[in-house]
């Protein structure tokens, strides 16, 4: 709640500046009357791209903060529920339509929040270059949407065969992400308590989804994080074939795990896809998220956005 309500106050925050930079920038006249103070690239209109680039963020905060443990949860219930609404709505279309159309919705707008972050950050960094074209960005989409797909659905299928061993995985992980976090030396915040707060969301994020918090090159780190991912998926869905049993009938578990991996497959693919023909492939050497403390505020913006 401490988490949600900090989110609520700077996303407040920040769409006043944006509707008074946007404002300024679109309608402040110098003293002659007909031309604008700043043009396309002024202060006024890159504070403006700034702010709305902070509100993205905060969206994504918010999503795997609120949306993401939601659409797990109801992923479970369905699981657990009396004979196969779930495997209706995977094998035959189902009753229960407004359910479906709720699940789809949830994991859409979680892929499509990741989505414009990026699109947000590269715009208002004059360092990074932009998505080219519409292509880059569905399949970015794309290769978020089913890699998230999988992952909630296999998380949803260990926590019917074991909650204990749910909520083990969730902070196994948790604690991978911190550690990799505090590896990487973030100075997201002036604060020291701030900066704290902005590592615990990164964690949570990292359990769902691949969170570059630097401007630097992530290969490696894709490779290990999916990698990872893969063998975790795995490993549940043999677990879940031998103690079958314990779904007792109430999906179709061979059908769940078919979209699991191959939705899995996918993803890997299409993340291959984008970064080996698609990713802007422009790096800054210095952050683009967290800043260094040398850089100039205007490169590294971001760094204090949570401290306001």
């Amino acid at each position: 709640m401490l988490l949600k309500a900090q989110i609520l106050r700077a996303a407040s925050q920040r769409y006043w500046f944006a509707l008074k930079y946007g404002y300024q920038a679109a309608f402040k006249l110098n003293s002659s009357g007909d031309t604008l103070i700043d043009g396309p690239t002024g202060i006024i209109h890159k504070r403006a791209i700034d702010a709305m680039a902070d509100i993205s963020m905060l969206r994504l905060f918010k999503a795997f903060l609120e949306s993401t443990p939601q659409l797990l949860l109801q992923i479970y219930i369905l699981m657990t529920s009396d004979i196969s609404t779930f495997s209706q709505s995977l094998n035959e279309g189902g009753s229960s339509r407004e359910q479906d159309a709720s699940i789809t919705m949830g994991f859409s707008s979680i892929s499509c929040s990741t989505v414009d972050y990026q699109i947000a950050l590269r715009k208002s960094l004059p360092d990074r270059n932009e998505f080219a074209g519409t292509f880059p960005k569905i399949v970015y989409l794309l290769y978020k949407l089913l890699t998230l797909t999988s992952w909630i659905l296999s998380i949803a299928l260990l926590t019917v065969l074991s909650t204990k061993c749910s909520i083990v995985l969730f902070a196994f992980l948790w604690v991978g992400g911190i550690s990799w976090v505090l590896k990487q030396h973030t100075t997201f915040c002036k604060s020291k308590a701030k900066e704290i707060v902005y590592r615990i969301i990164v964690g949570i994020i990292l359990i769902f989804t691949f969170f570059n918090i630097k401007g630097e090159k992530t290969k490696i780190p894709h490779y290990v994080y999916y990698g990872t991912r893969a063998f975790i998926t795995i490993a549940i869905v043999c677990a879940c074939l031998f103690w079958k049993s314990v779904f007792n009938g109430k999906i179709h578990l061979l059908a769940v795990i078919i979209v699991i991996v191959l939705m899995l497959i996918l993803g890997i693919i299409f993340l291959i896809v984008y970064y080996t023909f698609l990713h802007p492939n422009i790096y800054c050497t210095q952050d683009v998220v967290d800043g260094t403390g040398s850089e100039s505020e205007e490169i590294c913006r971001i760094r204090g956005f949570l401290m306001h």
